[in-house]
C-alpha cells in the first residue's frame, strides 16, 4: 500500500497539472474569438471575389490567362497546412491522415510538398516526398502578408511551368468540436462560367477585363490561402479548447479518485493503529 505522502505528492502534481490545462483553455477560448472574427470576416470576401469574376466571364475570355489554363501534366504541388504545436486532440492528426491518404490516390504522379505549420513538417520529413517549400511559426502571429508570401510562390512556380496542379488541405472551422478536413484545388483556378443573372444596367470596365484578370486572379490565389490559413487558425484553437477543457475536467475526476483513495489509506492506516494500540494493551 503506497504512503500518504505519495498520494498527498501525486495529488499536488495533478492538482498543478489541472490549472495548467486550464489557463491554456482560457488563452485559446481569447485566441478563438479574434481568429473567428477575422475568418467570418474573410467568408463574404472571398465569396464576393469569386462572384465579381465570374461577372467579368461574361464580358472577357477567361481562358488565357495562366492562372486558368489546365494542363494534362502529372506534376502536383500539395500545400499542407498544420498547426505549429501540438496539445490540441486530433487536429493535427487528422490533416496528416487525410494528406497520407491524398497522396496515396495520387501515387501515380509527382508529387511535391508545401508544408505550412511545424507539425505537418516534422511527419512528413521523416517520409520520403520531395519537399518544395516550408513555412514555420506564421501562426504566432497571423498575417496577411504571410498568405501573400505562399501565394506569390506558389503563383510563380506555377505560371513557370513546373506544376501542373496545385491542392491545399486545411482543417475548415465548424464549430469549436467539429472541424472538417478540406481538400481542394487552388491552381489552375476553377473554370470561371458566365453568371446566369442578367442586370439591367451594363457596366464600362476600367482598364478592360482582360486586364483587370490580371490583377484580380493572383488576388483571389492570395485570399483563398489567407482564407485556409485563418480556418486553420481558428480550427486549432477550437481544438486546442476542448482538448484542454476535457483535460481539465480529467484532472478533476483523477484527484477526486486520489482522495478518496488517500483516505481510504489514512483510515486504514489509524483502523490499523488502533488494532495495535487495543491488542498491546490486551496483552499487558
Amino acid at each position: 500500500m503506497p504512503a500518504l505522502i505519495d498520494i498527498r505528492r501525486r495529488i499536488r502534481s495533478v492538482r498543478n497539472t489541472e490549472q495548467i490545462t486550464k489557463a491554456m483553455k482560457m488563452v485559446s477560448a481569447a485566441k478563438l474569438r479574434r481568429a473567428q472574427e477575422s475568418m467570418f470576416a474573410a467568408r463574404p470576401y472571398a465569396r464576393k471575389m469569386m462572384e465579381v469574376l465570374n461577372s467579368l466571364a461574361a464580358r472577357a475570355d477567361p481562358a488565357g490567362h495562366p492562372l486558368l489554363a489546365e494542363r494534362a501534366g502529372d506534376r502536383l504541388l500539395i500545400v499542407i497546412i498544420t498547426a505549429d504545436k501540438g496539445l490540441c486532440g486530433g487536429f493535427n492528426a487528422a490533416i496528416v491522415r487525410a494528406a497520407t491518404e491524398f497522396l496515396g490516390e495520387q501515387r501515380e504522379r509527382d508529387i511535391a510538398l508545401t508544408l505550412v505549420g511545424r507539425k505537418g513538417r516534422e511527419h512528413f520529413r521523416r517520409r520520403d516526398h520531395e519537399i518544395r517549400s516550408e513555412h514555420v511559426g506564421l501562426f504566432q502571429k497571423l498575417q496577411y502578408a504571410s498568405a501573400r508570401r505562399i501565394a506569390a510562390e506558389l503563383i510563380e512556380i506555377y505560371t513557370r511551368g513546373e506544376i501542373d496542379q496545385v491542392f491545399l488541405v486545411f482543417n475548415e472551422f465548424k464549430t469549436v468540436i467539429q472541424q472538417r478536413v478540406v481538400v481542394e484545388r487552388l491552381l489552375p483556378i476553377e473554370k470561371l462560367t458566365p453568371t446566369g443573372v442578367t442586370s439591367p444596367f451594363d457596366y464600362v470596365y476600367e482598364p478592360e477585363p482582360g486586364a483587370i484578370f490580371d490583377r484580380l486572379l493572383p488576388k483571389y490565389v492570395e485570399i483563398q490561402v489567407w482564407h485556409a490559413l485563418l480556418e486553420s487558425a481558428a480550427a486549432e484553437h477550437g481544438a486546442r479548447m476542448s482538448a484542454m477543457d476535457a483535460a481539465t475536467n480529467n484532472a478533476g475526476e483523477m484527484i477526486d479518485r486520489l482522495t478518496l483513495y488517500m483516505n481510504k489509506v489514512r483510515q486504514a492506516a489509524i483502523t490499523k493503529e488502533i488494532i495495535e494500540v487495543v491488542s498491546g494493551a490486551g496483552g499487558d
